[in-house]
């Protein structure tokens, strides 16, 4: 059973940070220094937990009245389980939730075809972040 919840305990922050530690630094080599932010002391985080056990997590921030999806990772064992699609979608009524009308990300290129089936458009060039190609995505709420 999928479980999404917003991280506002101790125990569910640390989780957030161990699984984009295990995604981000970990699997996809991303410097520590540029993973973590200073969006993050103020970002929405949600922590998607599979039978209990915490697998995915996402964040929202709102930049210029925009919201902006990021930090999106699940871990190896919960990915092809819809986890990711259902931190996407909560993340959306998040923004939704506090009057927000568009979405906007930075997706890794790998993933656009994720992201372009859940609505977001990429636009603009393609850009590196952490020496990983990413485009520009938006969607309307």
């Amino acid at each position: 059973m999928l479980t999404i919840v917003a991280a506002e305990d101790a125990q569910d922050r640390a989780a957030v940070f161990v699984i984009r530690g295990a995604v981000f630094v970990a699997e996809q080599q991303v410097p520590i220094e540029e993973e973590w932010d200073r969006h993050d002391l103020l970002a929405d985080h949600l922590l998607a937990r599979l039978d209990g056990v915490a697998v995915g997590t996402g964040r929202l921030v709102e930049i210029d009245g925009a919201a902006v999806l990021g930090r999106l990772a699940v871990l190896p064992r919960a990915r092809g389980t819809g986890t990711g699609a259902a931190l996407v979608r909560a993340l959306e009524d998040r923004a939704r939730e506090r009057g927000l009308k568009t979405v906007e990300l930075h997706a890794q290129t790998h993933a656009l075809a994720f992201y372009e089936k859940l609505g977001y458009r990429s636009y603009g060039d393609e850009f590196l972040d952490a020496g990983i190609p990413h485009l520009h995505m938006r969607k309307d709420l």
